[in-house]
């Protein structure tokens, strides 16, 4: 079965007992973990627990491939239902899974999780078409989800968070989700027994930056300030770094939307400097010199070309089975070359 995007958390906290095998897949490896080890505590109280948690390799499988239905249909020592888990998997499984699914034995759950399978994908279409199956993607959080995903942890420790510590923490979280509630769960500790329980923009500046961000925002800056050379080896190493093609656009489109913000203020007869001090959060101090120059290069309807141009992108990236690296540096490339001072 393959959920609407709307209904994924709440499948993922209380699955229907119908579904004997969960696939949860995607390029967000720390959201693959989180919702695997989530719908696994719905059944297990201990995933380390041997007795009631197997973990199956592919190797295993390909030897075997009746083993799923064998640990599935297994009795646990201590009573209860038992979780099956296969990390890492490949269309290599599909065939044994669905001999599973056509003839499930006993009461235990099949956890599957993967990388960014394409549509093609054999597993995913299995898991997908299987009326006892499920799957769930994982992809990079978008704004409003992380958003909400800041609040909510930081909730948890009973703090509350100003919008523009929100803003600066969207811009610099990344996308692993595993990674980014380890950034939350130090801010959090950041602020213990502080008498003020709310993070503030401070706060987030003093406790969360990493040089992935860093590098998303020279690529961002390049990108806009027309800076050719600059963006090649801020892309190079963007991807040597592990950012994927999206979250780079994303930083892009970001940075387009701050520079559109203030280029509105400036068309209404705003100084620069004054447009600059109205965005939230504000303009980074040492940003200050390029974002003004920046800004005296584009005009509204040319910034919102651009931000149509990453838009467009980011779908032909997930969509077209283009390379997706490319599709992203020819959209960069592009705007870049549109921010170059005329002659």
């Amino acid at each position: 079965m393959k959920p609407r995007a709307a209904d994924i958390e709440a499948l993922v906290r209380n699955l229907d007992p119908a579904y004997r095998t969960v696939l949860v897949y995607g390029p967000n490896e720390g959201l693959v973990r989180e919702r695997a080890d989530t719908i696994a505590a719905q059944i297990v109280d201990d995933l380390s627990d041997p007795f009631n948690v197997a973990n199956l390799t592919m190797a295993e499988i390909a030897d075997d491939p009746g083993r799923i239905a064998i640990e599935a249909a297994s009795i646990s020592m201590l009573g209860g239902r038992r979780v099956i888990r296969i990390d890492a998997a490949t269309d290599a499984i599909t065939a044994a899974l669905e001999s599973f699914l056509n003839d499930p034995k006993g009461d235990g759950l099949v956890i599957v999780t993967s990388g960014d399978l394409s549509p093609r994908s054999s597993l995913r279409k299995l898991a997908e078409a299987a009326r006892n199956a499920v799957s769930i993607p994982c992809y990079a959080d978008d704004a409003r989800s992380l958003g909400e995903l800041i609040h909510r942890t930081l909730g948890e420790h009973g703090l509350d968070v100003e919008p523009d510590a929100v803003v600066y923490l969207q811009d610099r979280l990344g996308e692993d989700r595993g990674i980014i509630r380890g950034e939350l769960d130090k801010l959090a500790i950041y602020k213990a027994g502080d008498r003020h329980p709310v993070v503030t923009l401070g706060d987030a500046r003093a406790c969360v930056g990493d040089s992935g961000a860093l590098t998303l925002d020279e690529v961002s800056s390049a990108v806009t300030g027309g800076e050719l050379a600059r963006l090649d080896r801020a892309l190079t190493r963007a991807f040597s770094q592990g950012e994927t093609p999206v979250a780079v656009l994303r930083a892009v489109g970001r940075r387009l939307m701050r520079l559109y913000e203030a280029a509105g203020h400036v068309a209404e007869g705003v100084s620069p400097d004054d447009a600059m001090r109205r965005l939230r959060p504000p303009v980074f101090f040492k940003e200050i010199p390029a974002f003004r120059r920046q800004l005296g290069r584009w005009s509204a309807p040319r910034l919102a070309a651009a931000l149509e141009l990453v838009a467009e992108a980011e779908v032909n990236c997930k969509t077209t089975g283009m390379p997706d690296t490319a599709v992203c540096a020819r959209a960069c490339l592009r705007i870049a070359r549109a921010a170059q001072p005329r002659r």
